[in-house]
């Protein structure tokens, strides 16, 4: 099979090795003539990085670029990268690099032409009615790892740095006009980063198949999505120069965050304020929680994931997909406890406030209080 496509869903993406190289045509697509890439600090000097400005320059695109971007992206990093793309005169955005890099160089092209606060556009209501749709710049999406899947996403989670809280920025036209899903970007990535993107991507498809709202589309793509991380991110683990398996999971990345739509619950409601106020990697932090919340929802679960477990060839009904994730964990080098990242028990009455606000919380099949919270929390330490 050719891993190579053209997709229309849920926006234009140009997906196979190589692609990157079509990136001139895709700002001429979205009608950008001199955009900025907006990327983190870890990507800025690497070949990856420099190669796709060279790419840009050569198109007479230019090589502008702002990279202050934090691993856990704020309103600082933000208010930064919207001065930067002001000064430089750019008229959109090419988002690149993991999940930091992506949302916050949406959230750039965003609010750019924004008068209000970004806080005035979280994802409440309809507060994204607030924002001048006329006003947001174009967003071109480069992903670099394989977990976020933001560059299929039309929001981006920002942490404000005054309350320590993980915050979703939604607007339709943060979706962005194209994107480049080319595997060969993410062949350096390291083993940790590997580990922890993939089960991002893997617990965006669990929390979708687990939610109880009714989405059949996203439920069939949840499960497709569990498939290939369980067959493919072992072996780009195991070889990052694998293409197949990089191509598998970056398919993944994208079908996890296209599956979300019908819902996030405790996993994500859990490492929200973990990463807010630890600085942890939003990933790896799934990973960790995973396990405690399996065993958390087992009663409103059971049967589906007995039936997904059938089809991703698991023996055990449930009990064999919850003795599978944490052996999938322990494979990864993913840390046992909440307590090998940092965090301390005294912190728990304070995350379990972030994660009783957060929008992921409605999400989970069982209604998330305070008590049930703080028990998950200690059960994940």
């Amino acid at each position: 099979m050719s891993l190579v496509g053209n997709w229309s869903y849920p926006t234009a993406i140009k997906f196979g090795a190589g692609r990157i190289k079509e990136l001139a045509d895709a700002c001429a697509a979205a009608g950008i003539k001199k955009p900025l890439l907006v990327t983190d600090k870890g990507l800025a000097d690497l070949p990856v990085t420099q190669g796709t400005l060279d790419i840009m320059e050569a198109a007479g695109l230019g090589r502008g670029m702002f990279f202050e971007v934090d691993p856990n992206p704020n309103e600082k990093n933000l208010d930064a990268g919207v001065a930067a793309y002001k000064a430089g005169g750019h008229d959109g955005v090419i988002a690149f690099g993991g999940g930091s890099g992506l949302d916050l160089g949406k959230m750039v092209a965003f609010m750019a032409g924004q008068t209000r606060p970004v806080w005035d556009f979280e994802d409440i209501g309809d507060w994204w009615t607030r924002a001048d749709a006329d006003a947001i710049a174009p967003i071109i999406a480069v992903p670099t790892t394989a977990g976020t899947g933001s560059e299929v996403g039309r929001a981006s989670v920002i942490t404000d740095s005054v309350t320590h809280q993980k915050k979703i920025i939604f607007h339709p036209k943060v979706l962005p006009t194209v994107v480049i899903c080319d595997p060969e970007l993410t062949v350096g990535m390291p083993k940790f980063i590997t580990a922890g993107t993939g089960l991002d991507a893997f617990a965006h498809c669990v929390e979708a198949f687990s939610s109880p709202h009714y989405h059949p589309m996203s439920q069939g793509i949840a499960l497709e999505g569990m498939r290939l991380v369980k067959d493919y991110l072992p072996r780009a683990y195991a070889d990052g120069s694998d293409i197949e398996a990089r191509a598998q999971m970056m398919s993944a990345a994208a079908m996890g965050a296209t599956a979300f739509q019908k819902g996030l619950g405790a996993i994500h409601a859990m490492s929200h304020p973990v990463g807010a106020h630890f600085n942890t990697h939003h990933g790896t932090t799934n990973a960790v929680c995973m396990p405690a919340v399996l065993e958390f929802n087992a009663s409103a679960i059971a049967d589906r994931f007995t039936m997904a477990a059938a089809y991703l060839g698991i023996d055990g009904g449930f009990d064999g997909f919850r003795s599978f994730v944490q052996e999938l964990n322990d494979s990864l080098g993913i840390p046992r406890g909440l307590s090998d990242l940092g965090v301390t028990e005294d912190a728990i009455p304070e995350l379990v406030k972030g994660a009783l606000i957060d929008p992921s919380c409605g999400g989970n099949p069982i209604e998330l209080t305070e008590d049930n919270l703080t028990r998950l929390f200690k059960a994940a330490m």
